[in-house]
């Protein structure tokens, strides 16, 4: 059941990127692409080649599918349809990331608030934390406020809503605009090394954030 409310403490909070961070959701995206690729008279693409677009949502998915971008003519019908698709089964194989759970519960056992912010829409988002059992404190999708991250808007309004300022809030995120949107917003920036990093970032330790993780406990020192 997704939480609402005033959140467990008044102290810090871990807030999380959504797809390549908390949640794998590649699999998902994929199938969604698939089907759209198989209406196009196109076979379909392996869950490998398609994990480095998948936090880039459907931008990505139009990318690696078509080779489309926005702004050409046929990307928005494209785009529609894949989340036409996507939106029929958004939970067939989404998982939380190896670790995620037991760092929820870490968090959890010491009182420290944590949330969502993703450029996934709500519909989706919210979709993914109650199939998962997740209880966040905050919940901030790509169309929660007029901007998606790299911009800080949503990263604030998660801070908002947890009555925190945004320096008492570390963000999680596998891409480089994760650590961007962080670094705007005055959070400590988090970047995880189990995610589908963008082939047009480099790796996250390129990214120079503020704490780099290999897997998910290792942010409890920091806390």
């Amino acid at each position: 059941m997704i939480a609402s409310g005033a959140p467990r403490t008044k102290g810090r909070a871990v807030l999380f990127d959504l797809d390549g961070t908390l949640a794998d959701t590649a699999a998902d995206l994929c199938a969604a692409l698939n089907a759209l690729r198989g209406e196009r008279g196109l076979g379909p693409l392996e869950v490998p080649a398609v994990r480095p677009f998948a936090s880039m949502g459907a931008r990505g998915m139009v990318r690696v599918g078509f080779g489309r971008a926005p702004g050409d003519a046929d990307y928005e019908a494209l785009r529609d349809a894949f989340l036409r698709y996507y939106g029929e089964n958004v939970m067939a194989e989404t998982r939380l990331f190896p670790g995620v759970g037991e760092l929820l519960d870490a968090l959890r056992s010491r009182d420290i608030a944590w949330g969502i912010v993703t450029n996934k829409a709500m519909r989706f988002t919210e979709k993914i934390v109650a199939d998962l059992s997740l209880s966040p404190d905050c919940i901030v999708g790509g169309d929660s406020t007029p901007h998606l991250k790299p911009h800080p808007a949503p990263l604030l309004l998660a801070a908002e809503r947890l009555n925190l300022s945004p320096g008492s809030c570390d963000y999680l995120g596998d891409d480089l605009r994760d650590i961007q949107a962080a670094r705007a917003a005055g959070m400590r920036a988090v970047a995880v090394e189990w995610g589908y990093t963008s082939p047009d970032n480099g790796a996250p330790a390129a990214w120079n954030p503020d704490v780099l993780l290999a897997r998910p406990l290792e942010l409890l020192p920091h806390l």
